[in-house]
């Protein structure tokens, strides 16, 4: 996106609803989703809207130890943000396709890999960078713990000659009481070519799941993107330190 890079999503409710692996086995592939709201839709610790709340919901057929395929979509609102900056661009939804396989080493281990494709309609002026994005990642999980590393396969999300970029995400998600679960994150992406817009984000959370599917939490979130840089045309910094509030339901 002419050398700006797209704010995104930290803090979402899982695409599927929680299923044993033996179950899933015995009983093959679901379908299964979620429809929830967050007070301000982060990806990688920066807004996607601006500090405003988003609707956000997805689905996804598969098993919890083999293939999967699915869907998200979510309000935004950081690409039409910069028409502020004098660039003609009408997007405000993002809708996210991915497909993968899950693979479970043992009791504890576990892999995860796939591919997951970032797309947003609407209208750009000649010579924009297209901030559509395809991803191959690759992820291993051990008990509440989980590394997940990313690689861009097209440019990344709107910054010019970016192909090659990558993110990296060191996750926990520790239930210390039945449906109480502490979250914590760190993440760094790395964007090709412009070293400027390296940053490293961080989160903090807590999150109380309910025997109904729905679940309810609360996070504190932050960054050390260039402020300069990750600033919108309303001269919101989409970086900054935030509380971000999520109620979502599983079904």
């Amino acid at each position: 996106m002419k050398g700006r890079s797209r704010p995104m999503i930290l803090f979402a409710f899982a695409l599927s609803s929680p299923v044993q692996a033996d179950d899933a086995a015995s009983s093959g592939p679901v379908l299964s989703g979620n429809l929830g709201i967050v007070s301000d839709y982060l990806f990688r610790g920066l807004s996607q809207t601006g500090q405003e709340p988003a609707l956000q919901g997805g689905v996804e057929y598969g098993s919890a130890s083999s293939w999967y395929v699915g869907a998200w979509g979510s309000n935004v609102s950081w690409l039409s943000d910069y028409s502020k900056l004098g660039e003609d661009v009408s997007n405000s939804v993002e809708l996210d396709l991915y497909a993968g396989w899950r693979i479970p080493l043992d009791a504890d281990w576990k892999l995860d890999l796939g591919v997951y494709g970032y797309y947003y309609s609407g209208d750009y002026p000649h010579g924009f960078t297209r901030p559509h994005t395809v991803e191959g990642y690759v992820g291993v999980g051990w008990s509440f713990l989980s590394l997940k590393y990313s690689h861009a396969f097209t440019n990344l999300f709107g910054f010019a000659d970016s192909k090659h970029s990558d993110y990296l995400d060191l996750s926990a998600n520790w239930e210390f009481s039945p449906g109480w679960v502490i979250n914590a994150h760190v993440g760094h992406q790395r964007v090709e070519h412009s070293g400027a817009a390296n940053y490293t984000d961080w989160k903090l959370g807590v999150t109380r799941n309910f025997a109904n599917g729905i679940a309810v939490a609360l996070a504190y979130c932050d960054t050390n993107a260039d402020e300069l840089l990750y600033t919108n045309g309303y001269r919101e910094y989409l970086g900054r330190r935030t509380g971000v509030l999520s109620l979502g339901k599983t079904f």
